[in-house]
């Protein structure tokens, strides 16, 4: 583990100032970087945390915002502005896009080596991006089995791991095959991981407001998503590299 530094960095997408959390590990050398998408909800300290345990690794690491720095803890009104968002591909693409040019301009980021790692909506984005052609390392969703325009996923350059809830009702198990189809089809370098008895949204701690059904917290699976994604990191994009080894 390193110390790290944070920083708010604010940045124009989707008609929006957008307000994402930036974390460093020490020293003043170049490190592979990560972007975090959170829950279709917004950007909270669930993925702040997340991005600072990420830089303790070695990471730069930006949890990017999704809605101008709210939070939306109504679920109409959460949903209102994420359906027609999850049906915009360009949409969704120009939000990770201007999250990814905002790590970017961090000077110790590696343009080279960088990630996209989502929740939910920030899942999606994160697709969006490798159906895009971005140059990632690698993809990590959490909850967001989605599918792309037809053809589009061909030019994903990346490895590609998804985790889901087997009992998540916004994910059932056709939307995954769909998702897993569509990644064969394309030559994707592919993983889906279904943890057993979990909902939707199983990875976030419990909140204080209402939430859509089929929500619901496992502490346990919860634990073993974060190590799934430390792992796809630590194989896809090493910190390694940086330290010489």
């Amino acid at each position: 583990m390193t110390t790290i530094t944070t920083r708010t960095v604010e940045y124009s997408a989707d008609g929006l100032t957008m307000i994402g959390h930036l974390a460093l590990p020490a020293g003043v050398d170049g490190r592979p970087a990560v972007l975090l998408g959170p829950e279709g909800t917004g950007l909270s300290d669930v993925e702040r945390r997340r991005a600072d345990a990420l830089a303790e690794l070695g990471y730069i690491a930006l949890a990017f915002d999704l809605h101008g720095g709210r939070y939306l803890s109504d679920p109409e009104e959460m949903l209102a502005r994420c359906m027609p968002l999850l049906a915009d591909p360009d949409r969704m693409r120009s939000i990770g896009n201007a999250a990814l040019d905002e790590l970017r301009t961090e000077p110790r980021t590696d343009p080279d080596r960088i990630a996209a790692v989502g929740y939910g909506t920030g899942g999606a984005i994160a697709l969006e991006l490798g159906r895009d052609g971005v140059n990632l390392r690698a993809i990590g969703t959490v909850n967001a089995t989605t599918t792309g325009r037809p053809g589009e996923a061909a030019r994903i350059r990346c490895p590609v791991w998804a985790g889901v809830g087997s009992e998540d009702p916004i994910m059932p198990p056709a939307q995954r095959n769909a998702f897993t189809a569509e990644m064969q089809a394309a030559g994707v370098d592919w993983r889906l991981t279904v943890y057993g008895g979990a909902l939707h949204a199983f990875h976030h701690p419990p909140v204080d407001h209402p939430v859509v059904p089929g929500v619901g917290y496992h502490p346990q699976h919860a634990q073993r998503a974060w190590r799934d994604v430390v792992d796809l990191l630590a194989e896809c994009l090493p910190v390694t590299e940086d330290l010489g080894a």
